[in-house]
């Protein structure tokens, strides 16, 4: 595992994703639940969602600093990694501000306003962002990537059947072109063989 993925980073900041905009969502959506108690259930959730969040992060950023300075790079995509870096700085600090507000809130029993959802939401929004700098890390200078796949002529063509693959990697009616795996041996020069000439092994 550790050979395809050579950093625990995009493990870490799937839950940091995941969990605080789900935090930000429900805490929005409990300003509009005229029940008391399911407000409250809300409440419950969207903190824990929080908390366990913000720790993700701290792994996330930790992670993100190790993969800046070890992963192989050119200068585009060093621009981009800079980039994605300092959206990353700002929204941490400004949920460890969240942090310390809803640790505050939470302690003297005050209830959470539109001010602090507001800022949830903020934060969750700048958080879309980074990680929206971060796939572009992956799928457009391919960072962290250790092979792609190699394509032969104008386009893909070769059409899928729904017939199950074999032991050997096949479809019926269909086989995939070895030019299309990640490892790929040179092509031999084309050639064709004459009518009636029984073809001949090279």
């Amino acid at each position: 595992m550790i050979e395809i993925i050579p950093n625990v980073h995009p493990i870490f900041v799937h839950f940091t994703v995941a969990l605080l905009i789900i935090a930000a969502g429900i805490h929005l959506l409990s300003h509009f639940v005229s029940s008391s108690g399911l407000k409250t259930q809300m409440a419950i959730v969207a903190r824990w969602n929080l908390w366990i969040g913000l720790g993700c992060t701290v792994l996330t950023v930790a992670a993100g600093w190790y993969a800046f300075y070890t992963v192989n790079h050119d200068t585009p995509s060093h621009l981009a990694m800079v980039e994605h870096r300092n959206w990353a700085m700002a929204t941490f600090a400004v949920l460890l501000g969240i942090a310390g507000w809803e640790y505050y809130l939470q302690r003297y029993g005050k209830s959470k306003g539109w001010l602090f959802t507001g800022l949830l939401v903020i934060a969750a929004s700048l958080l879309f962002s980074t990680a929206w700098h971060g796939g572009e890390l992956v799928y457009r200078h391919g960072l962290g990537v250790m092979s792609l796949p190699i394509t032969a002529g104008a386009g893909h063509d070769h059409t899928h059947d729904d017939a199950a693959h074999d032991e050997q990697g096949t479809v019926s009616g269909h086989t995939a072109p070895a030019a299309e795996s990640a490892v790929s041996t040179p092509k031999k020069a084309a050639h064709t063989h004459l009518p009636g000439t029984p073809p001949h092994k090279d």
